[in-house]
């Protein structure tokens, strides 16, 4: 069982009228990041992400720890972490960021070294995948060229 989580350090928070001027609604988030409001809501239904706060009206509030986390969970995507993994790691973060100590924290580092290892190795595979994409599209593109297609 998880000793610490984003969504436990905000169980019990008074949910503010309207924003403040540190809350974002999700759409400003979802511009800042990059993500659709959609991703965003299926990040909060798998429980990678929980709003800082809801409006009165039930609208979503993020802080700007919520806004590196979905940052986080961006970067991952593209490398193929499943969401286990990806869970795996923003609890190993926010273990880290809330100050583990002693033992737990050189099992959380060591944790955190395989993550490292897995992004470093995936990183990899998906740039030779690139360099095959783009050696696929110069030789369409000179195919196109002898054909007098242009390109």
């Amino acid at each position: 069982m998880r000793e610490s989580t984003q969504q436990d350090a905000r169980q019990g928070q008074d949910a503010p009228a309207r924003p403040g001027p540190h809350l974002l609604q999700i759409g400003e988030v979802a511009r800042r990041v990059g993500l659709s409001l959609r991703s965003i809501r299926y990040y909060e239904e798998r429980d990678l992400l929980v709003p800082a706060a809801r409006t009165q009206g039930g609208f979503r509030l993020y802080a700007d720890a919520d806004v590196d986390r979905l940052l986080l969970i961006k970067r991952m995507k593209p490398l193929g972490f499943p969401l286990e993994a990806m869970r795996e790691v923003l609890d190993v973060v926010d273990r880290l960021d809330a100050g583990a100590s002693g033992a737990e924290r050189e099992q959380l580092v060591a944790r955190l070294s395989g993550a490292h290892a897995q992004a470093q190795e995936r990183a990899e595979t998906a740039r030779r995948e690139l360099d095959m994409a783009e050696e696929f599209a110069a030789g369409l593109g000179a195919r196109l060229r002898e054909l007098g297609g242009g390109a």
